[in-house]
């Protein structure tokens, strides 16, 4: 068993956030996946599904942003899982937008979803990080973050969940420069 995990906050004011990208990666998967509606559990909505032979649970915490590590700590002592099990999806202001990288461990680097996740599972996780840009300044952040994606986007950001999606069997099977790859070489169209 694998838990994905997709970081964002819960209710329709947040649903377009750039904050809220990692939400929009389990839907996209879930959708794909042909799944029914998530189940309300480990403080979040759950769904399970196999892919390329290996058992998913595709998690979205309820616990806000903040608090996003209950929910995936909950879910690991459900299944008996450790760190190395998880990935988790999330928006980076340190890539451009609509690039995907993965990494293996490292710190918060600001991001407090990721932080409140080391603080209950460790630091030793996958994490896959989803460009959001950087909005130039510091100041202008918290705004950046917290905003709609534009109207102008939204055919990049289809796009981008729809590779992520299609090429999700690499993550599954553990090949994530295979994953990487593939994701770009599809944008690239």
């Amino acid at each position: 068993m694998q838990i994905w995990a997709g970081l964002g906050n819960p209710g329709p004011r947040y649903a377009l956030n750039r904050h809220n990208v990692g939400f929009m990666v389990i839907d996209a998967i879930a959708e794909m996946e042909n799944l029914p509606a998530p189940q309300k559990k480990f403080k979040g909505w759950a769904q399970e599904t196999v892919i390329a032979r290996e058992k998913i649970l595709l998690l979205k915490p309820a616990t806000f942003m903040n608090e996003s590590g209950q929910s995936i700590r909950a879910a690991m002592d459900f299944y008996k899982l450790s760190q190395s099990d998880v990935t988790v999806f999330y928006d980076e202001l340190d890539l451009a937008p609509f690039k995907v990288k993965v990494k293996q461990g490292g710190g918060a680097a600001g991001h407090n979803g990721i932080r409140s996740t080391i603080k209950h599972i460790g630091e030793d996780f996958r994490r896959v990080r989803i460009g959001i840009g950087h909005p130039g300044h510091k100041d202008r952040v918290q705004a950046h973050v917290l905003g709609n994606y534009a109207k102008a986007e939204m055919d990049d950001l289809a796009d981008l969940l729809g590779a992520i999606g299609a090429e999700a069997h690499w993550l599954a099977q553990g090949d994530d420069v295979r994953f990487m790859n593939d994701v770009a070489l599809r944008l690239a169209k």
